[in-house]
């Protein structure tokens, strides 16, 4: 079992304090390592580094940025195998999902590389004679970055990449839970000497201490937090002590909307994918499904086949495992209550409703509920696990109004193979995202942004990248002796 240091302006580093979080592999209950827990005078020395890092950074010259950028995607590529490793035992993730996680991180990486030449500014026209205006776009500063536990390596990498591309330096904070892909990265840090110290910095600890030292700092320019909603409100309250600028994704309730007119083979297929992927911890997971009540018995038939055919296992023993266990015992618990209170009220259970058939770890098995009230609970909030209420509607109108009745607007999905139809749902749907006959997952080159409670600015692309700048008009006058 390995203990970890923090990593501080080009340097590991113990805590100011001396307490530890351990490390479990949510598939055996094993402590895996031990992190520090790091203190505020910890927070204040990571942030200074960055403060002081940030300096020369921003005038690195923008391709030499995204040299670095590139090669850390790379250094990511030649560690693969150990990246897959150490997530899928912090995690719980099958090794296909895991994989692809590592993979979409490298990409992501060397995506946001090739922005290095493409932040531009404008030249706009003046109202006066011999005058300019110059628009610039320049980084930020410095960024707090909270990575939450259930996609350390990918969310890792839209806020390290994005961050360094743009000319900001970072204070990295991994989830409590699963720190260990982001200490691995760090190592890549480490060894790579065109990388300034304090450029990147790791702090270890609980959100309630270091992401709230980190929010409400006065030399942190810009948090971007991926989390719950009440520690986003954390987050936002903090950060209103400095008006720092803030960046959040908050979670969803996506909502799939089966139609008459569905593909029902496809529309199975894609929310049982979009349903259980990590294990049911996403935040774009279809959480509750709305089918049309003449598709209805069909639909739930072949999601029920497609339930049952899962395997649940240690995903590091077993690579064909299909489904993982949970993260933690308390979202265990949390799963398991929001199902029996749904039952209590009426739910039918067509499969799944417990836990799984283990001696050790946080396993549930998937689930499909039916004849659940909309108003219920588990309609409403956000389950977290392998678990889908369905619900029948009679009328586009009333799919379209239970759809966007949530307090959370991050992911929706439709499934019908007519256009017409199709067209008008996805116009009147108040999310951020919508996918349209296919599984719930996002493009590095989108935007992926929530509305209402699901969080505020986003992350991808070039609407993405932009988060991290922020505008300088410059009005230059100038003399013109031919006047």
């Amino acid at each position: 079992m390995q203990t970890h240091k923090l990593y501080i302006n080009g340097e590991y580093t113990e805590s100011n304090g001396n307490e530890w979080i351990d490390i479990i592999n949510p598939a055996t209950e094993e402590v895996i390592s031990k992190t520090p827990k790091a203190t505020t005078e910890d927070v204040d020395r990571a942030v200074e580094a960055a403060s002081q890092a940030q300096k020369g950074w921003e005038l690195t010259p923008n391709i030499e940025r995204g040299k670095i950028v590139r090669a850390l995607g790379d250094r990511i590529e030649e560690n693969r195998a150990t990246f897959i490793d150490l997530l899928q035992e912090e995690q719980g993730k099958d090794y296909e999902l895991a994989s692809g996680e590592v993979d979409l991180a490298i990409d992501y990486f060397r995506y946001m590389s090739e922005w290095a030449r493409r932040i531009e500014g404008e030249i706009v026209p003046s109202d006066r004679p011999n005058e300019n205006i110059f628009i610039y776009k320049k980084p930020i500063g410095v960024v707090a970055g909270i990575v939450p536990w259930n996609f350390p390596v990918f969310i890792l990498a839209r806020k390290v990449a994005t961050a360094l591309v743009t000319g900001c330096t970072i204070v990295l904070k991994p989830s409590q839970q699963t720190p260990n892909t982001a200490i691995e990265f760090t190592k890549i840090i480490d060894s790579m000497e065109e990388v300034p110290k304090g450029v990147y910095n790791l702090i270890t600890g609980t959100g309630s201490e270091i992401g709230n030292a980190l929010a409400k700092h006065e030399k942190v320019h810009m948090i971007t937090m991926t989390g719950s909603v009440p520690a986003g409100t954390k987050v936002m309250e903090a950060a209103a002590q400095n008006i720092t600028k803030v960046n959040l994704e908050l979670g969803g309730k996506a909502p799939a909307i089966v139609t008459a007119n569905a593909d029902l083979d496809v529309a199975a297929e894609s929310i049982q994918t979009s349903r259980l992927a990590n294990n049911g911890q996403a935040c774009t997971n279809a959480e509750r499904v709305y089918v049309h009540e003449s598709v209805a018995e069909e639909l739930i038939e072949k999601l029920k086949q497609s339930f049952e055919d899962l395997t649940l296992g240690d995903p590091r023993e077993n690579k064909e495992a299909d489904v993982g266990p949970l993260v933690s015992e308390d979202r265990l618990e949390s799963v398991e209550g929001m199902v029996k209170e749904a039952v209590g009220a009426g739910a039918n259970v067509v499969c799944g409703g417990e836990r799984g058939d283990v001696d050790k770890g946080f396993f549930y098995k998937p689930t499909i509920l039916t004849n659940v009230d909309h108003e219920s609970t588990i309609m409403q909030e956000e389950i977290f696990g392998p678990v889908i209420p369905i619900t029948t509607f009679k009328t586009i109108d009333e799919a379209i109004e239970k759809g966007n009745d949530t307090d959370f607007g991050l992911s929706s999905s439709v499934y019908t193979e007519d256009i017409n139809e199709a067209m008008r749902i996805v116009n009147e749907l108040k999310f951020g995202e919508t996918f349209v006959n296919r599984e719930n997952f996002e493009a590095v080159q989108g935007y992926h942004a929530g509305m209402r409670k699901s969080g505020l600015g986003g992350t991808d692309g070039k609407h993405g990248m932009e988060d991290f700048l922020e505008t300088q008009v410059v009005y230059m006058q100038y003399k013109n002796d031919k006047q």
